[in-house]
């Protein structure tokens, strides 16, 4: 029996093709301050390319939101910004979280970029902040609960 269980784990594994170039996670220690952005820096990538990007995102059931508003800040190697305000569901009309997982941790993989070329040579860099507020209010949350990690994946298209 033994036997027949890691075989089978062995079998999902080596079925299980990664088109991953990049995947990394910052840790947020009990809040997010939207003060302090999360930068991931990425090099090497080829220039002709593309690719899919996603900004992975892990949450409890402390975070008391059915939406989440990010900013990005994609940086090329030439100094080049483009920033993005993003706009992501994160619970169902019944109040139930998206995402997998397993009890209190969530994990949602939310496009940010689909086809992106990094068509210059050098170092990347995408900063993550969060945009959040209340119902009514003009001012911003300064710190958001819930958040435990935010990660940037980077792909490469999945042929059909």
């Amino acid at each position: 029996m033994r036997f027949l269980i890691v075989l089978c784990l062995s079998l999902l594994c080596c079925s299980c093709s990664d088109n991953s170039v990049y995947d990394n996670y910052k840790t947020v220690s009990g809040q997010w301050s939207s003060k302090e952005p999360l930068t991931f820096k990425i090099s090497g990538l080829d220039t002709i390319q593309p690719y899919n990007a996603f900004i992975n995102l892990r949450n409890t059931s402390d975070y008391k939101f059915s939406n989440l508003f990010l900013i990005t800040e994609l940086q090329y190697p030439n100094g080049k910004k483009v920033t993005d305000t993003l706009e992501y569901p994160m619970a169902y009309p019944d109040g139930t979280y998206m995402g997998d997982g397993f009890g209190d941790i969530k994990e949602n993989k939310l496009w940010y970029k689909e086809h992106l070329v990094f068509n210059e040579a050098g170092e990347y860099s995408i900063s993550i902040k969060h945009a959040m507020r209340q119902n009514g209010s003009v001012a911003g949350l300064e710190t958001l609960k819930g958040i435990t990690e935010v990660g940037v994946r980077i792909e490469k298209p999945t042929s059909k």
